[in-house]
C-alpha cells in the first residue's frame, strides 16, 4: 500500500504547515490531532494509515513539549511514576483493540463531555503560577494516578481527539495544581500514549514513515514555540487558549457525529 501512495509536494507543504500549527496548539492546550488527522484523510490516506502516521508525527511534537516542561522543572517523573506506567499500559490495550471497537457511540457523547470540560475550566479557580507545590503522596493519590492513566491512555489508543484536554481538566480537578504543572503532566502523558500507540501501529504496518517524519519535524518546531509561549506568559495565556481550543474541539466533534 505504501509503495502506491504518493504525496504531491504542494500537499506535503500544506500538511507540514498544518502540523506546525497543530504542534503549537497541542503544546498549550492539546487538540492538535483535530487538525492533523482530518488533513491526512483529506490528502487521501486510508483511516488506519492516517491514525498511525499521525501518531508518528504527534510523538515528535509531544516529546518536544514534554522535554521543555521537564527542563523548566514543571514535571517531576518520580511523583507521576504511576501515571506514566498505567498510561503506557492503557495506550497499548487501546491500540490493540481499536479494530475490534466501534467508536460510533463514543463519538455521540464525546462533544458533550468535552464541552463540560471547557465550562469547568472556565469557572474553576486557578492556582497561582508561582505555586509549584505538588500534593502529598498517599495511597489515594496512587490509585487516582493509576485509574486516570489507564483510562486516558486507553482512550488515546482507541480514538484520541481531546486527550490532552481531558488530561488537563482531570489533573486540575484531581490534584489542584497550577496550569503550568498541569501542562507538564498533560504533554508528558500524551508523549507516553503517543509513543506506545506508535510502536503498535508500526508493528501493524499502519505508518507512512516519510510523511510522518516530515510532519513530525514541523510539529516539533510548533511544540517548542507553544511550550515556551505557555511558560513565558503563564495561566493568563494558557487558560483562554485552552478554553477556546476545547470549545472548538467540542463543536468539531459534534458536527462530525451529529450532522
Amino acid at each position: 500500500m505504501l509503495a502506491e501512495l504518493a504525496i504531491d509536494p504542494s500537499v506535503l507543504l500544506l500538511l507540514c504547515a498544518v502540523a506546525f500549527v497543530a504542534g503549537y496548539i497541542d503544546a498549550i492546550a492539546g487538540g492538535g490531532g483535530l487538525l492533523t488527522i482530518p488533513a491526512l484523510l483529506t490528502a487521501g490516506l486510508p483511516p488506519h494509515l492516517a491514525l498511525g502516521t499521525n501518531k508518528l508525527a504527534a510523538t515528535f511534537g509531544s516529546f518536544t513539549a514534554s522535554l521543555t516542561y521537564y527542563r523548566k522543572r514543571l514535571f517531576n517523573p518520580g511523583f507521576w511514576q504511576q501515571s506514566l506506567i498505567f498510561t503506557a499500559l492503557g495506550a497499548a490495550l487501546g491500540t490493540l483493540l481499536v479494530d475490534q471497537l466501534s467508536p460510533a457511540a463514543l463519538e455521540k457523547y464525546l462533544p458533550v463531555v468535552i464541552l463540560a470540560a471547557a465550562i469547568y475550566s472556565l469557572f474553576n479557580r486557578v492556582v497561582p503560577d508561582d505555586n509549584l507545590e505538588l500534593p502529598t503522596q498517599n495511597r489515594r493519590l496512587f490509585w487516582q494516578q493509576r485509574s486516570q492513566g489507564l483510562a486516558l491512555g486507553f482512550y488515546d489508543g482507541v480514538a484520541g481527539p481531546g486527550t490532552g484536554a481531558f488530561w488537563m481538566v482531570s489533573t486540575m480537578a484531581l490534584y489542584r495544581i497550577n496550569l503550568l504543572l498541569t501542562c507538564g503532566v498533560a504533554r508528558t502523558m500524551n508523549f507516553i500514549s503517543n509513543g506506545v500507540s506508535l510502536v503498535v501501529f508500526l508493528l501493524l504496518g499502519h505508518v507512512f514513515l516519510l510523511l510522518g517524519l516530515a510532519m513530525g519535524l514541523c510539529l516539533m518546531a510548533g511544540a517548542w514555540l507553544g511550550a515556551h509561549s505557555a511558560i513565558r506568559f503563564g495561566s493568563r495565556f494558557i487558560r483562554p487558549v485552552f478554553v477556546c481550543v476545547v470549545v472548538a474541539i467540542a463543536l468539531r466533534l459534534a458536527w462530525q457525529a451529529w450532522s
